[in-house]
């Protein structure tokens, strides 16, 4: 036998974790994730509109948020935050990845007891934050409810900031802050 090869049926999702594994490995390892907020630009590439979802949470609460997920094993940066776009807004909203996989901000997300400013219940998490320009049309999949579109001056405020989960408000302002639209 020892000239016997056995041919294995390629894993059709490599890089993916079963419920269980990801639990064990949420308890021990921080996680890789991407995070994109989704703008519309004008013609000269100044941010006119904030695309932020409506989303139930496993709670039953309804928060804001935006795009994000984890970066598979094997998986560029520059993929995952293509295809967590896509995922969430849609095969049809044409993001404008940037040309540089350089993030706007590298946000860490801690469970509670919360260390930082963000936090996530589930796990310690560090992603890499993107302002991703979206030309086509946007429809919310998975768990969201809707793609919302506001004015940078409402994407900042108080009260949209208070809606989202995890801190992300303040990760909306730093966004706004790093096209210079911070109001």
């Amino acid at each position: 036998m020892g000239g016997m090869s056995f041919v294995r049926t390629p894993d059709p999702t490599p890089g993916w974790l079963s419920d269980e594994e990801l639990a064990v490995i949420r308890q021990r390892l921080p996680l890789l994730y991407v995070e994109a907020v989704p703008v519309r630009v004008d013609g000269m590439g100044q941010v006119t509109e904030v695309g932020l979802l409506l989303r139930v949470n496993p709670d039953g609460q309804i928060s804001r948020t935006i795009v994000s997920g984890r970066v598979m094993y094997g998986e560029s940066l520059r993929d995952a935050l293509f295809r967590h776009l896509e995922k969430d807004l849609g095969p049809m909203a044409f993001p404008q990845l940037p040309a540089s996989p350089t993030p706007f901000s590298v946000p860490e997300y801690f469970p509670p007891p919360t260390l930082g400013q963000y936090s996530d219940g589930r796990q310690h998490a560090v992603a890499l934050a993107y302002v991703v320009p979206v030309t086509g049309t946007c429809d919310p999949r998975q768990d969201a409810l809707e793609l919302t579109w506001m004015t940078p001056e409402e994407a900042a405020s108080p009260s949209v900031s208070a809606e989202m989960e995890g801190g992300r408000g303040a990760l909306v302002r730093a966004a706004l802050a790093s096209v210079g639209r911070l109001p």
